[in-house]
């Protein structure tokens, strides 16, 4: 019976220690002063580009807007998924409804440390883990050229998502195995600046592994499968391999990557489709020198077979 009593108590010990080490663990962190001292005035002119690549109409724009209607950012989208249903906040320039009362520090600690002005966690549908590379001074410039926008008035419906998904202290765990800086593929010293600038495109603003990657039971991406295609987090569709791997882009020449995020038209002259519409029709409003970026950064990374299930032929 001693020994039981023993047992017992060195269990509950241990597991307080074990609660109290995920609690600090999951904590929200912001930016520290280093990085905020980085941010700058904001020139809301480049910052136009970085709206355009981070895609933030895709998510935030009204459903079905078209035209400066995608400029209005009031929300809504419903991203149903695995883990629930997610829903873009209104971004817009509203100070009650919106984020027009945030500061640039806001911003940044939104986008570099998914961390609300209140100090919660986002959840990491709202792309940080890619936005965290981004540069400082990138999100000052996108700051500023929010400002410009006009303010929505109406808050979004919130998120619907059952336990464990709604407790957004977990989310602190998930950030400590995911959330970092560093970049998903590195490049000896000499590599040409373009592939460099793409590498930045591609995996800061333009989050383009958020959907292309697998990802693992946890729900980060695989880093040994970057870019190699997934399963659709909506649905059973496939989001397409994008490396030179077998069933990627391998046929593809760095002109023709270009020229689809320019036009939408494939080498095959097929047409863009299906979720990809809207963000082609971002990375046409960057400049033929981002996108000559972002395609010679396609064609440098290391090539993956798809990284998604083969899928069964019907039968006749």
């Amino acid at each position: 019976m001693r020994l039981l009593k023993k047992l017992v108590g060195t269990a509950l010990v241990l597991g307080g220690v074990g609660a109290l080490a995920g609690w600090l663990l999951s904590a929200p962190v912001k930016a520290d002063t280093a990085t905020l001292a980085q941010l700058g005035p904001g020139d809301a002119t480049k910052g136009k580009r970085i709206f355009y690549a981070g895609g933030c109409t895709s998510c935030h724009a009204k459903p079905g807007s078209q035209g400066d209607a995608r400029l209005q950012l009031a929300g809504g989208l419903e991203l149903k998924t695995p883990y629930g249903t997610f829903v873009p906040p209104n971004i817009s320039q509203d100070a009650e409804d919106g984020i027009g009362a945030w500061s640039v520090e806001d911003l940044a600690n939104a986008m570099l440390k998914g961390v609300s002005p209140s100090g919660e966690h986002f959840y990491p549908a709202f792309p940080y883990a890619s936005y965290a590379r981004m540069k400082p001074a990138d999100i000052a410039d996108l700051h500023a050229f929010m400002k410009t926008l006009p303010a929505v008035a109406g808050k979004a419906p919130p998120n619907s998502l059952g336990f464990p998904f709604n407790i957004r202290r977990g989310i602190g765990l998930w950030k400590f195995l995911y959330l970092n800086d560093q970049p998903m593929v590195s490049f000896p010293d000499g590599t040409p600046d373009p592939v460099m600038a793409g590498r930045y495109l591609v995996e800061g603003p333009g989050h383009c592994g958020e959907c292309h990657t697998p990802r693992a039971f946890t729900g980060g991406t695989k880093k040994s499968e970057w870019l190699a295609g997934a399963t659709a987090a909506e649905g059973s569709g496939i989001v397409p391999n994008i490396t030179s791997g077998e069933g990627g882009l391998s046929d593809w020449s760095e002109a023709d990557i270009a020229y689809y995020l320019e036009t939408g038209f494939t080498p095959d002259f097929d047409s863009v489709g299906g979720a990809m519409v809207d963000v082609q029709r971002n990375m046409a409003e960057l400049t033929s020198e981002d996108r000559a970026a972002i395609s010679a950064y396609l064609k440098a990374i290391p090539p993956h077979p798809n990284g998604y299930p083969a899928r069964k032929r019907p039968s006749n």
